[in-house]
């Protein structure tokens, strides 16, 4: 995701505090294309590591999500990642990783 140019990247482990998945990554998108180009990159990953990868949400929504069991990735704008703050939402996770 840092390749295609997503901004405020953070990995966080939540294994200690959810059971429907173990790590959620949050990077920001400054476009709709550009979370368009974020979730495509991630199922790539996905297919090339042979992972299962549902998609949901759509890119002029400012939110969407690549559930692949054991990590959900958000792909926000901005705005929306601003106004669901799910870093202060799972803040008892553990941070492995902040790019910005």
């Amino acid at each position: 995701m840092e390749e295609k140019k997503g901004e405020d990247i953070l990995l966080l482990d939540i294994q200690e505090l959810a059971a429907f998945t173990d790590f959620f990554i949050i990077c920001n998108g400054s476009s709709e294309r550009m979370l368009r180009s974020l979730a495509d990159c991630v199922q790539e990953f996905a297919w090339k590591n042979k992972l299962r990868a549902r998609l949901e949400g759509n890119d002029s929504n400012g939110w969407m999500v690549v559930d692949m069991e054991d990590i959900v990735v958000h792909l926000f704008s901005p705005e929306q990642r601003d106004y669901y703050k799910l870093e202060q939402l799972w803040s008892s996770g553990k941070v492995l990783l902040r790019l910005q």
